[in-house]
């Protein structure tokens, strides 16, 4: 089993490869934002075949829905 840390390191290297540094960091803001309720969203939008640019996508506009 891999740990927290591993995890986390791991997630944020696909962010960073799938939409680099800067839409990496705007994913996590938004994920991160006090509007925005992941859990929420994922039950209603998250499709488990999404690319992470197609996941960006839909938390943008979610967020931008929400705010």
């Amino acid at each position: 089993m891999r740990t927290d840390t591993v995890v986390k390191q791991e997630g944020i290297n696909a962010l960073i490869a799938q939409l680099g540094y800067v839409d990496a960091e705007r994913f996590i803001a938004l994920i991160n934002s006090e509007s925005f309720d992941y859990t929420k969203w994922r039950e209603q939008f998250l499709d488990a075949e999404s690319s992470v640019r197609e996941l960006s996508r839909k938390a943008m506009m979610y967020s931008e829905k929400n705010v």
